[in-house]
């Protein structure tokens, strides 16, 4: 394949379902002439649920789909894959591959003034003890304190993201954390910036939160530049799929994106 040909290559993203989309929003935002080929596996989300061995078996097969389509590198827009995964797709996928959680920690480490971070996550991203342990390969100092907010994901996914409902929720998964004292709160998962309003409202002023995804994107813009890969296509093309109910996707999917999403095409992985 040619320089020429690499660089103009689509970037693939894939995510257990829709949250990965707010990743997505922020790829069109800072690099605004790379393709984008995005999976979504709606028929076996949710990922967080799982067993590590499960996710990872999943997070294989989604990226090897996407090599098959020709991506010049995968950004893994799941906070789960992206924490028990990473290790496997790095082995044995045969294009570069980023995911969310080391970018998310390395500005959670800068953020922090007192040295407190708290990290919200599905049960699998929370039992994994990625984001702890990658704050520690920042700053050995930082104390972390997690919890896991299993239902915020349907919430986002419902469009309940303000109201009594969620913040009655919100008080519950985020009393402990916010007495803890913590100043940062990572957002470990891509379904959570859709209730980053009723999120900071029960926290409070004081506690900045750290999506990942800006961090992410940041990476990604510098790791294209330093290998010459950034595209050159004025106007590119982007390609959504799911695994199940593209739909409902196309319908809900607008508010993570930020646009309307037109079309998605129905693919079935080997499972």
């Amino acid at each position: 394949m040619t320089s020429d040909r690499i660089q103009n290559s689509p970037i693939g993203v894939f995510d257990s379902g829709l949250g990965g989309l707010s990743v997505v929003r922020e790829l069109f935002r800072q690099l605004p002439n790379e393709q984008i080929l995005y999976f979504g596996d709606t028929a076996r989300f949710p990922y967080g649920t799982r067993s590590a061995e499960r996710v990872t078996e999943m997070a294989l097969q989604d990226a090897r789909f996407l090599v098959g389509l020709g991506v010049k590198m995968i950004l893994v827009a799941c906070n789960t894959a992206s924490s028990v995964a990473m290790d496997r797709l790095e082995k044995e996928i045969p294009v570069p591959i980023i995911g969310v959680v080391e970018p998310g920690a390395k500005a959670a480490a800068k953020i922090t003034r007192n040295g407190k971070v708290g990290i919200i996550g599905t049960r699998a991203t929370i039992a994994s003890k990625s984001y702890q342990k990658a704050i520690e390969r920042q700053n050995a100092s930082i104390e972390s304190f997690s919890a896991a907010c299993p239902l915020f994901v349907s919430l986002a996914e419902e469009g309940w993201t303000t109201g009594e409902i969620p913040e009655m929720i919100a008080e519950k998964y985020l009393a402990e954390i916010r007495e803890s004292g913590v100043d940062t709160l990572i957002l470990g998962c891509t379904h959570y910036p859709m209730l980053r309003g009723t999120i900071a409202k029960i926290m409070g002023n004081g506690v900045a939160l750290v999506d990942s995804a800006e961090s992410t994107v940041e990476e990604v813009k510098a790791f294209l530049v330093e290998k010459n890969l950034r595209s050159q296509i004025p106007q590119p093309s982007h390609k959504f799929m799911v695994s199940d109910a593209p739909e409902r996707f196309c319908q809900i999917g607008g508010m993570f994106v930020g646009k309307d999403i037109l079309s998605a095409d129905k693919v079935t992985l080997e499972d």
